[in-house]
């Protein structure tokens, strides 16, 4: 079968190896996601709810953090934060009527994006490994379907929101390398020094080195992704 017999779903799959055309879909789910201010509000509102949700996770633990530490400490909730006023920064835009990919853009909200971006895809992706590890436990747990679905389930949302900051967001080198030490830096407090969220099981090697890895293609996805903030090509 030569690529014109092929069928057009095929085709439309063909296509979308080609950065400009995943650009262009991508682009377009934001703008129907977040191109209005009904729409807008929705994913703020959501956001909002999985911030206290994450709030609600960590509080009950955090006094045994010193308070300096508490931001790489509630890591999943600070992600949610940050994501939360990357959206903020939207509203004037939507509000006047115009485009997500026509945001104003600015070397801090480089930064603030990039690192909004990493912290969501990281921190989405995690529990994949930290619940499946001890799976059997937090079936066996008495709130299995909070614990393990439900968790499973909001962190990878968390996924799905970051994935539309680079239709309106931008980058730099200085915002992927503060990203990257962040991400090893929450390694080390969370695995090095012991301040890791609350589990049924304690963590090991092996669930340090798959967070740090995920990190790693976390910043790599941001710098794949993104922009160069002043290159709009």
């Amino acid at each position: 079968m030569t690529r014109s017999d092929a069928p057009g779903g095929l085709r439309s799959l063909g296509r979308l190896r080609r950065a400009p055309v995943r650009r262009r879909v991508r682009d377009a789910i934001a703008e129907e996601l977040l191109g209005t201010p009904r729409s807008l509000a929705v994913v703020l509102g959501f956001t909002g709810f999985m911030l206290a949700v994450g709030i609600g996770y960590y509080a009950p633990t955090a006094g045994g953090v010193p308070v300096p530490l508490w931001p790489l400490y509630a890591d999943s909730a600070v992600a949610v934060a940050l994501g939360g006023i990357a959206l903020l920064s939207l509203v004037p835009t939507v509000r006047r009527g115009g485009h997500v990919t026509d945001v104003p853009v600015s070397r801090g909200l480089a930064y603030l994006q990039t690192v909004a971006f990493v912290w969501l895809i990281q921190f989405g992706l995690w529990p994949l490994v930290s619940l499946n590890l001890a799976f059997g436990e937090y079936l066996a747990a008495p709130d299995a379907w909070i614990y393990y679905w439900g968790v499973l389930g909001t962190h990878l949302c968390f996924v799905g929101l970051a994935l539309l900051f680079p239709a309106f967001g931008r980058t730099t080198r200085g915002a992927l390398a503060l990203a990257l030490a962040l991400a090893v830096g929450n390694v080390a407090l969370d695995y090095g020094v012991g301040y890791h969220p609350p589990l049924l099981y304690e963590p090991g090697p092996l669930l340090a080195g798959a967070t740090l890895a995920i990190g790693v293609v976390s910043v790599w996805l941001a710098n794949r992704s993104f922009r160069r903030l002043g290159d709009d090509t």
